[in-house]
């Protein structure tokens, strides 16, 4: 079974370090997995690390958190090749993509040589849950702020476009993300966007925000709107998830 509404998690996080293994899957890549409400076999999930390059160690430690949370992981590669014969049967037959990050810009450029910025839409509209940090989170929007190109950050606005906002991630603990946010919206660069501190992760059902939730506590999002020639800034309190650090 997959979600019954199209479904979009966009996180700043989802690891935390494993007790005998490099990273594993915290509470938000579980609500993600929640989310397609699977019932009497292990959930199937899609690691897509296209940001990264399809870093192999990377694959291992992602892999090795899905063995310990008892998902049915696959990798999806693009490099050098697609690692699958059929790329939309493939993902059409997840219940979970979870995107890693990376460079928001590569990725976006990659999956639109191979088709899967259509793909992708078909899935959501199907009711694959979607998701990400990072990277992973600022793809499915209209576009947001990235180091995709180095330092300074700058404005990405080629985004998938599933939702017609833009994002803003790492907000509390990248000292650039938030003035820079601040002054795209105001120049109508980017549109309305919500941003998420360290641990958060909005929640869309099609392209309606029903609920931000975090990992961790003391943690929230930020709704951020142009108003004359400024930027207004709403924080948006989240709910701790079960299992979430205390």
């Amino acid at each position: 079974m997959t979600a019954q509404r199209p479904t979009i998690v966009a996180t700043s996080g989802g690891y935390r370090p494993g007790e005998r293994t490099q990273l594993e899957f915290d509470a938000l890549v579980h609500h993600a997995v929640e989310r397609a409400g699977v019932t009497g076999r292990a959930p199937r999930v899609a690691a897509v690390s296209t940001a990264c390059g399809d870093f192999p160690n990377l694959q291992h430690q992602i892999g090795e958190a899905g063995r310990i949370a008892g998902f049915d992981l696959t990798h999806l590669t693009l490099f050098p090749m697609p690692n699958v014969p059929d790329l939309r049967e493939h993902v059409l037959s997840q219940d979970v993509v979870w995107v890693h990050g990376g460079s928001v810009a590569n990725v976006l450029a990659v999956w639109r040589v191979h088709g899967l910025d259509a793909i992708f839409r078909e899935a959501w509209e199907a009711g694959v849950v979607l998701a990400g940090v990072s990277a992973g989170s600022i793809c499915w929007h209209v576009g947001g702020t990235t180091d995709s190109f180095g330092h300074p950050l700058r404005a990405v606005t080629n985004g998938l476009g599933l939702l017609p906002y833009s994002n803003g991630v790492h907000y509390d603990s990248e000292a650039e993300r938030r003035p820079l946010v601040h002054r795209l919206v105001a120049d109508g660069t980017l549109p309305q966007t919500c941003c998420t501190d360290d641990g958060v992760g909005l929640v869309y059902e099609g392209t309606e925000l029903v609920e931000v939730v975090s990992e961790r506590p003391d943690k929230a999002a930020w709704h951020v709107t142009r108003v004359g020639d400024g930027a207004h800034e709403e924080r948006l309190e989240p709910r701790l998830l079960s299992g979430a650090a205390g």
